[in-house]
């Protein structure tokens, strides 16, 4: 089985890749990492640079893959042949939002939702403290942003 895994990825961080590393022990025939764009919010260019940002992550893993995709999450991930949503949550509140999430993905498609909870020491990492603490002169993030290498050691690939 396979599974997808959406979301904006700006950036994909090490908390995006627990996540991936975590759904491949659900799903070894492998994880699909959906970058979800809105089409009158964001262009299809940066959507695609951010999945091929991703794809050269993995770049040693071939069971995950990177995508950019619009519409609807659920049909996207049956149209590439995925049968399950993974979705992480940090806390009550994202866990409330990603179950009702869930039950709407169910009710318009035959797709199942995981709900995995971020480790506690990644409950605070998420795309956008990244893209503040950049914005704000905190140049190195690097603490909060995979390499390769780490990608490849999480999934059980070095």
């Amino acid at each position: 089985m396979m599974a997808f895994f959406a979301g904006s990825f700006n950036p994909f961080t090490i908390g995006h890749l627990d996540l991936v590393a975590r759904a491949l022990k659900i799903c070894p025939e492998g994880v699909v990492v959906g970058v979800g764009y809105n089409e009158h919010k964001c262009s299809t260019s940066d959507a695609r640079k951010c999945a091929d940002d991703i794809n050269a992550l993995f770049a040693d893993v071939p069971a995950v893959s990177a995508i950019a995709y619009s519409g609807l999450t659920a049909m996207a991930a049956a149209r590439h042949g995925c049968r399950l949503l993974v979705r992480g949550f940090r806390n009550a509140i994202d866990a409330e939002y990603e179950r009702n999430l869930a039950d709407a993905n169910r009710m318009i498609s035959d797709i199942d939702t995981i709900l995995l909870p971020a480790k506690p020491e990644l409950a605070t990492v998420s795309s956008s403290m990244v893209r503040e603490l950049l914005h704000n002169g905190y140049s190195d993030v690097s603490r909060f942003i995979p390499s390769p290498r780490q990608c490849a050691e999480a999934c059980g690939r070095s």
